[in-house]
Formats: C-alpha cells, sequence, structure tokens
C-alpha cells in the first residue's frame, strides 16, 4: 500500500461510480482520472476505469492499445454487456474499460432511444451488482454531450479538475448549471460534486496562486487541498503507458495524486452513523 493513504475504507460497502468531467479541454482531467484509478488500486481498492472519451487517452495511458470493438460502444446500443469488455491492465487491483473513436458516434445513436439519459446507469448494474470493484472512475468526454450526462446520471459523484488559469471558472459554472436539472428531474436525485481539483499549478506564478485563491473563496470546502504541480514527469507518463505512481514514484506529480486520492477516498468513506 502506497504510503500516506489511508486503509481501504470503501471496500466493504457498495461500489462508488465517481464521473472525472470538465467541458474544458486541455485540464487535466484524464490525467486525473488515470492516476486517481491507479492510486486507489495501489492503496488496496479493487478499481475500473471506464474510458467513456471517444479520445481513448485514458485507454492508451495504462499502456492498451486503441482496438475497434473494445469500447462500450456495442453495449450502449443495445448489444452485449459491459463486464465482456472489462480489461485487466498491467497493474494489480486495477482494470480497464477502454474507448475508442466509433464512440463519437453513439451520441447520435443513443438519443433515438427512450430514456436515453439512464443508458449507461441501466449497463453499470451488474458491474455494481457484481462487487468486484471498490470504485468505478468514468473519463468523461471534454463535453456535456449525451455521453457526459449518462455518466452523470450513473455516478454518485462528480470530480471537477480544474486548470490554473482564468478561463477556469468557466468549466465547473457549466458543470453547476447540468447539476441541478439531473437532481430534479429524477435522472439521478443523488448526483453530488465531490469536489473540484486545481491542476497544472505553478508556484512560480502569480498567476497560478491568484486562481487558486479565487476558486477556494467561491467554492470554499468542495476545493480539494490538494494541488497538482505541473511536471515533466506527469506530462511524460502517458506516453510509456504508465501511470505516474509507476511510471516515477518519487517525483512531486506522483506525491500529488497520491494525497489527492487520500482526500478522495475519506470524502466517499462511509460516515459514521
Amino acid at each position: 500500500m502506497l504510503s500516506g493513504l489511508p486503509d481501504p475504507l470503501i471496500s466493504a460497502v457498495p461500489t462508488k461510480i465517481i464521473a472525472v468531467a470538465n467541458q474544458k479541454g486541455g485540464v487535466g482531467k484524464t490525467t486525473t482520472a488515470v492516476n486517481v484509478a491507479a492510486c486507489m488500486a495501489a492503496a488496496g481498492h479493487r478499481t475500473l476505469l471506464f474510458d467513456l472519451d471517444p479520445q481513448a487517452n485514458a485507454t492508451s495511458g495504462l499502456g492498451l492499445e486503441k482496438l475497434e470493438g473494445a469500447s462500450a460502444y456495442r453495449p450502449l446500443l443495445g448489444e452485449g454487456s459491459l463486464q465482456e469488455k472489462i480489461q485487466p491492465t498491467a497493474f494489480e487491483r486495477l482494470d480497464v474499460l477502454p474507448s475508442e473513436v466509433d464512440l463519437c458516434a453513439v451520441e447520435i445513436e443513443m438519443v433515438r432511444g427512450e430514456d436515453h439519459l439512464k443508458k449507461l446507469s441501466r449497463l453499470l448494474e451488474p458491474v455494481v451488482s457484481s462487487g468486484a470493484y471498490s470504485a468505478i472512475l468514468i473519463d468523461c468526454p471534454p463535453s456535456l454531450g449525451v455521453l457526459t450526462l449518462n455518466a452523470f446520471a450513473a455516478a454518485h459523484g462528480i470530480l471537477v479538475p480544474l486548470q490554473c488559469e482564468y478561463y477556469a471558472l468557466e468549466g465547473i459554472s457549466m458543470i453547476h448549471r447540468v447539476l441541478e436539472p439531473i437532481r430534479a428531474s429524477g435522472v439521478n436525485p443523488g448526483l453530488e460534486l465531490l469536489g473540484v481539483v486545481m491542476t497544472m499549478f505553478d508556484a512560480r506564478t502569480k498567476l497560478s496562486n491568484q486562481v487558486v485563491s479565487e476558486v477556494r473563496q467561491h467554492f470554499g470546502e468542495a476545493v480539494f487541498e490538494t494541488v497538482i504541480p505541473r511536471t515533466t514527469r506527469l506530462a511524460e507518463a502517458p506516453s510509456f503507458g504508465k501511470p505516474i505512481i509507476h511510471y516515477d514514484k518519487y517525483s512531486a506529480g506522483a506525491a500529488a495524486y497520491e494525497v489527492l486520492t487520500g482526500e478522495i477516498l475519506r470524502r466517499i468513506a462511509p460516515k459514521p452513523s
């Protein structure tokens, strides 16, 4: 188990589904999904990373090829199950449900069916009821289209990565405008904002510090204490098909994601009755 992370807190309770989302690209969304999933697995939690982004960067970031027919595309259209698409990775306790470019087309086809926002939720029910995973992290597309809304309908909480720049608040304001309709419509009344994580932080710049300060003032305790630094090692790791804790476990990026994962685990742990 990684030092600094709590003992397994969620293994004895129902699977937690976390949607990692921001409709703005280039904010560290996939980097966060991959590395939090890897840190959860390293901490002793059986974890599934569900790559729902047609760019399939989470898939390649875990060392898997982007293969036609390997994604949730067919199950979302009513052909087959998600379980048969799940693959092991080279990392203990971490599985992946890969993506592929075909997922781009599924949004158009899904909206033709009834109750199209609940398709993913229904497909995930057997995965959740199997008890195979403590956590499922869904790497959403960088948009608020049908795939992301399906992830929101299935999730217990949304994890929002925000880049340390002045346009950062646009990403979370849009998600906030979507959260309430998802709850109010009955699609997912229990959906919560799990938290906001500041990414690509450069302590040497006044801008990064100002943005973090403003986001904390605006969102308070929803913002995680941990900030993710902008580092070369974090940027390199995906090209080697490895999460940062397996690429350079002593790096600043690895330490940051380890501590962030500890914060996330505490937030999703069962509350004392």
